[in-house]
């Protein structure tokens, strides 16, 4: 069996250090301070704070977010083509590193104008933010694909990464609103403007580490063409690409839908007497602490805070979930083990349409529960990706790592553009109205949409998985393969 052999194939020059496994996964954690924000608070900042109808907000994240899956091919192309004395991709994460920052500070950004005024601000910064997101993200996601071959590693790799992701997360989403509430003194545009600008600082400097820490090790075939209309054709013909473009698709659809009206849930749906109850709860454990830091008493953010405290409480969860990730992807390959975790974070996510108004402890323990099985599955399709362009290699002996990334990040553009809208959408034709007290309605749709609409999303990636072809044994199979084509044109990593 091809990976029972694995140990004795194994070449040790894929090996990649502590040092630059906590760099490379730096640079997630950057782009998830906005990436975050995007999905958890954006349209509930363009809805309460900026000003615009939950409709207007549909069809600009509809519209921008298409934009940016528009631009994800072109950047694949552009970065499988460059060449650099710092490789492929790598000089992409430091070119675009401080326009990333100022967009992100922009895009967060309310002024004083009309409302056709806003409207057209909103459109261009988040345009250029979608736009600079994908001229960085494309290269970095690539950038996974070519440090290591090793599968083992890899796993590693995408593992160090998203504990950065749910440091970036839990940073977020227990501290973004209690900092835009310090820094707005009852004015959130200003605090998301300040909390945003701070955060925007911070990803800067983590992409400079990124790009000054990580080597690319893997070279295409010396004698492999140029040639688009043939990358476009190994793709298509790349049945296990089809199979995770579309798992990407569903999977952020899910995830814009479900966390774009989920702070609606506590704001409107979830009972402030529930909420209060919960956090003196959680304020006695603490000794105080939460009183002290202003999370209770005259003038706190009940909703906000409850909200930020389940988040951290979640987040925690992931870090474990993720801490299992690579043994159980070891013993069961990461296809299945992706596989069971996303089915089983379906079933804890659909299950808070049963929670009544005052089960905050009930959210809760639900909100821990999925984001543990969440956290399990968090490191897996990235590595998959890298795979699935091993994948189109082992097939064809030709590599194209940023066009296979770019077209799978296409699809999670799609969802998050799908998702995004459709969690507008479904605001807007449930009646709902910014800031004042909803209907039953309206209520109904915050319920439905952070629980059943988004969890048929999740239902489609687990019926996908069936049809993904890259099982434990063929991981291996490819890997060893692989490495023994790429002894005869080995180059020093840069």
């Amino acid at each position: 069996m091809y990976f029972q052999q694995k140990k004795s194939m194994q070449t040790t020059s894929q090996k990649v250090g502590v040092r630059e496994k906590i760099g490379f996964s730096l640079g997630d954690g950057a782009a998830n301070f906005i990436f975050q924000t995007l999905m958890l608070l954006q349209l509930s900042f363009y809805t309460d704070s900026f000003g615009l109808a939950a409709g207007a907000a549909a069809w600009l994240f509809l519209v921008a977010r298409l934009w940016g899956a528009v631009c994800d091919p072109i950047f694949g192309f552009l970065s499988d083509r460059t060449r650099s004395r710092w490789g492929k991709f790598r000089p992409w994460i430091l070119w675009t590193a401080v326009p990333f920052g100022i967009i992100g500070f922009l895009a967060f950004t309310t002024p004083d104008w009309s409302q056709a005024g806003k409207i057209i601000y909103a459109y261009i910064t988040y345009i250029l933010l979608m736009t600079v997101y994908s001229a960085n993200n494309v290269p970095y996601a690539a950038l996974s694909g070519v440090i290591t071959g090793d599968m083992v590693e890899r796993t590693s790799l995408s593992s160090f990464r998203f504990v950065m992701v749910v440091l970036a997360t839990l940073a977020i989403q227990g501290l973004a609103l209690p900092m835009v509430n310090h820094f707005g003194q009852g004015n959130s545009a200003k605090g998301f403007q300040i909390t945003m600008g701070i955060f925007s600082a911070i990803a800067v400097l983590f992409f400079l580490a990124t790009f000054a820490t990580t080597k690319e090790r893997i070279q295409p075939p010396p004698q492999q063409k140029t040639s688009l209309k043939q990358d476009l054709s190994d793709l298509i013909r790349n049945r296990p690409w089809v199979m995770m473009f579309l798992v990407f698709v569903f999977m952020f659809l899910f995830l814009a839908f479900r966390n774009s009206i989920l702070l609606y849930y506590f704001k409107y749906y979830l009972s402030i007497p529930g909420q209060t109850s919960f956090l003196e709860g959680i304020d006695r454990l603490l000794f105080g602490l939460l009183s002290s830091v202003g999370f209770l008493g005259a003038g706190a953010d009940i909703a906000g805070n409850t909200f930020s405290i389940i988040n951290i409480l979640s987040q925690v969860a992931a870090l474990i979930g993720i801490a299992f990730s690579k043994p159980l992807a070891a013993r069961f390959g990461k296809r299945n083990t992706f596989h069971a975790a996303l089915a089983v974070s379906m079933v804890f996510a659909a299950l808070v349409i049963l929670v009544p108004a005052g089960g905050v402890v009930m959210v809760c323990i639900l909100s821990v529960l999925f984001n543990f099985s969440w956290g399990v599955s968090m490191p897996l399709p990235w590595a998959m990706m890298a795979d699935v362009a091993d994948f189109s290699e082992w097939k064809n002996n030709r590599r194209a790592t940023g066009i296979v990334f770019a077209g799978v990040v296409l699809g999670l553009k799609l969802g998050l553009a799908v998702g995004g809208a459709l969690a507008g959408y479904v605001l807007s034709q449930f009646g709902y109205e910014a800031n004042v007290e909803q209907s039953a309605t309206a209520l109904m749709g915050i319920r439905l949409g952070v629980s059943i609409f988004p969890c048929i999303a999740i239902l489609l990636c687990v019926l996908v998985l069936f049809f993904y072809e890259i099982g434990k044994k063929t991981e291996y199979r490819m890997q060893d393969e692989l490495a023994e084509r790429r002894k005869s044109y080995d180059q020093p990593a840069v």
